[in-house]
C-alpha cells in the first residue's frame, strides 16, 4: 500500500524502551523446549533509553530507511534486501506491503550496545505500521510478529525477550513454554509494589564499554554447544539461576541476586571467554570486590555491562566503574532509569 499521501497529512511516530537482562539465550526455542522440565525463563528490565521510529512520505513504490550510524538506504519495494544492515526494517515494511514511506530510526542508547536495539526498533516500526493501517495496538501480537520477522531474516536462532521488553516495558520474568499449537510466554511482573520498582533504580548500574557489539558469533557458539550436548548441563544451571535471581529481586534480597549473577557470568565465561572484553572483565572484578553482581547484556562481546547490589554497595561501585571507563574510548556510565511503559504512539 502506498502511504505517501496518508503520511503527508498524518506522519506517525512511535517509541519503545531497550533492556538489560539475565538468563538470555533461554528465550530461544532451541534451548527452552528441551529444558521445559525446568520451566526456563529470562529476566529483563526495560530502560528509558527509548528507540523512536517515524514514518513520513516518500516516493511511491520505494522504501527509504535512515538510522544513525548507518548509511541511509532506498530500494524499490519488491527489491529491498533483507540481508542489508537495515534489512530487518525493510522486512517489516515488506510484511505490510508498505511503500511511499521514509522510515527514520533514532535510538537514545549507544550504537551496538547490546541493549536489544534492533529488536526494539522492529517493535516500534511494526507499531507504527499498525497505527498507519488503523490496527489496534496489541503488544503481545506485535512482539511475536517482530520476533518471527527477525528470525526469518537473521540466519541465526533468535529469542524474543528483547521484543517483549520493548512492547511491555517494566521489570519482568518471562517464562518460556509450549502452548497448544505454538510456543508461548508467561509474563510475571517482578514488582507488585510501584514504590519497590522505583526504589530498584538505586540497586542497578549500567555501563557502556565503548566497543561495538556483534552478537551472532557468541550466540551461535552457545546454541551450537547446547545442540551438540556439550553445555546442556550448564544451561540447566543457568535456567535455575535465572529463577532464583528473579525470586531474589522480588524479595529485595540484592546480595543474593548479586551472587547469582556472578555465578551465571562465570559459567558464561567458561563457555565463551570473549563474552567479556578486557574492560568488561575489569568491571566484573570491581563489582565482585563491592559485593555486587555484574553481567554483560544480550550476547556480550562488547556493548554494555550492568550491575546489581544493595544500594550502598552500588554507591561504592559507581566511582570504581567510572574510573575504569575513563581509559576506554567512547565508554561511559549510562544515565538511565527503569521504564514502565512499552509501546507509545506519540
Amino acid at each position: 500500500m502506498n502511504l505517501n499521501k496518508q503520511l503527508d497529512h498524518n506522519p506517525i511516530r512511535t517509541s519503545v524502551p531497550c533492556r538489560v537482562d539475565f538468563g538470555g539465550t533461554l528465550d530461544i526455542s532451541t534451548l527452552f523446549l528441551p529444558l521445559q522440565h525446568l520451566s526456563p525463563s529470562s529476566f529483563n528490565i526495560a530502560l528509558n533509553l527509548r528507540t523512536f521510529v517515524s514514518l513520513s512520505p516518500w516516493k511511491k513504490g520505494f522504501v527509504k530507511v535512515s538510522s544513525k550510524g548507518f548509511e541511509s538506504a532506498v530500494f524499490k519495494k519488491d527489491q529491498s534486501p533483507f540481508d542489508h544492515p537495515l534489512g530487518l526494517m525493510f522486512a517489516c515494511a515488506t510484511y505490510f506491503n508498505a511503500h511511499g514511506v521514509h522510515i527514520q530510526i533514532e535510538s537514545s542508547s549507544p550504537p551496538r550496545s547490546a541493549l536489544g536495539g534492533s529488536s526494539s526498533a522492529a517493535v516500534a516500526l511494526i507499531s507504527a505500521f499498525y497505527k498507519a493501517f488503523d490496527k489496534k495496538i496489541n503488544p503481545e501480537q506485535i512482539a511475536w510478529l517482530a520476533h518471527y520477522i527477525e528470525a526469518s531474516v537473521a540466519g541465526v536462532p533468535c529469542g524474543m525477550q528483547d521484543q517483549l521488553a520493548a512492547a511491555f516495558g517494566g521489570v519482568n520474568q518471562w517464562v518460556w513454554k509450549m502452548g497448544k499449537i505454538s510456543p508461548e510466554f508467561e509474563k510475571k511482573p517482578v514488582f507488585k509494589n510501584e514504590d519497590d520498582r522505583k526504589e530498584f533504580n538505586s540497586n542497578i548500574l549500567i555501563a557502556y564499554c565503548g566497543i561495538p557489539h556483534v552478537s551472532k558469533d557468541i550466540n551461535k557458539q552457545w546454541v551450537e554447544s547446547f545442540v551438540c550436548g556439550k553445555t546442556r548441563s550448564i544451561f540447566e544451571k543457568i535456567a535455575n539461576f535465572t529463577k532464583e535471581f528473579s525470586r531474589a529481586v522480588k524479595t529485595l534480597d540484592f546480595r543474593q541476586a548479586a551472587g547469582l549473577m556472578n555465578q551465571e557470568t562465570t559459567l558464561r565465561l567458561e563457555m565463551t571467554p570473549d563474552v567479556l572484553d578486557k574492560a568488561g572483565k575489569k568491571l566484573f572484578e570491581k563489582a565482585m570486590t563491592c559485593d555486587c553482581g555484574a553481567r554483560f547484556t544480550g550476547a556480550g562481546g562488547g556493548g554494555c555491562l550492568w550491575a546489581i547490589g544493595d544500594a550502598k554497595d552500588i554507591e561504592r561501585l559507581k566511582p570504581l566503574w567510572q574510573d575504569t571507563l575513563r581509559s576506554v574510548e567512547n565508554a561511559k556510565m549510562l544515565d538511565t532509569r527503569i521504564e514502565n511503559k512499552g509501546i507509545i504512539i506519540l
